[in-house]
């Protein structure tokens, strides 16, 4: 099976795009669903090389636009519709990867489906969260989050959010002004149990992967380590690795970056002790 543009519903009901790819020839399936992070999407940089890297060593491979990333299903490509991301919340993107696991269970209906999520960056804190599903094997994050209320703002300048009701985020790529809604810290403030990722890591009973670079300018290494030990899982630092793993939007090499590599590798080894 492979479906390029497919659509589910996400939060909210909302559209979005979806890829999924089977190996041919595989009755017990292991399938990998990959979570991109904070302004990003499904098609960025080197994950479509990534979904092929899988998909050659017989995994398959399901990843997303999760609902209110700022992409339409006409316009999947980073960020037309500025409203949706600015009405995006946490509670939106884990509904978006339940959605998309039980919409796996029905394309693949007549097989025996182990799922194992991988989440980068953002991701990385929105697998954790939903790593309890009954189907998933495992989880893995690669320069993962540890908190939410971390990446939000303090002081002087969350009142001003609060008292002003959006803030803007300026893309460096893009040039957009990306807006935040003070629904985004409501919906927090509303869920602090479920998304705790410390908590929800420390519950979590899945084998856990997390992998970081010790270069990454975005997340702090420490995330890791503190994913790594509230999951009980195996942290691997990938030497003079950004928080991208050499990875880029737009992307015009035909071979994943070498460190890239390196962590799909580890991923692959990692899923495959999984089935002994």
């Amino acid at each position: 099976m492979k479906l390029k543009n497919a659509v589910y519903r996400g939060a909210e009901g909302r559209e979005s795009l979806i890829d999924l790819e089977t190996p041919d020839k595989v009755r017990c399936e292991d399938i990998v669903v990959f979570v991109h992070g904070y302004k990003g999407f499904k098609d960025w940089g080197c994950w479509n090389m990534v979904q092929q890297y899988f998909i050659d060593r017989g995994i398959g491979f399901c990843k997303m636009n999760l609902s209110h990333n700022g992409g339409t299903v006409d316009e999947p490509i980073d960020f037309p519709d500025l409203d949706a991301f600015g009405d995006n919340r946490y509670s939106y993107e884990v509904k978006d990867i339940e959605e998309v696991m039980e919409w796996i269970m029905n394309q693949l209906e007549e097989l025996d489906i182990n799922l194992h999520l991988i989440g980068h960056s953002r991701g990385g804190g929105d697998v954790i969260l939903t790593g309890h599903h009954p189907r998933v094997k495992s989880v893995i994050t690669w320069a993962g989050i540890d908190s939410i209320p971390a990446r939000f703002p303090e002081g002087e300048e969350l009142e001003k959010w609060r008292k002003e009701g959006v803030r803007h985020v300026k893309n460096g790529r893009t040039g957009q002004e990306m807006p935040h809604r003070f629904s985004m810290y409501e919906d927090w403030e509303q869920h602090k149990e479920a998304l705790s990722i410390e908590k929800k890591a420390q519950q979590l009973d899945k084998p856990t992967l997390h992998l970081h670079g010790d270069i990454d300018e975005a997340v702090s290494i420490t995330a890791s380590e503190n994913l790594s030990r509230w999951t009980e899982g195996k942290m691997i630092v990938i030497r003079d690795a950004n928080h991208t793993f050499g990875s880029k939007h737009p992307f015009e090499d035909d071979h994943l970056p070498p460190k890239l590599y390196e962590v799909c590798s580890l991923t692959l080894q990692f899923i495959e002790k999984q089935g002994n």
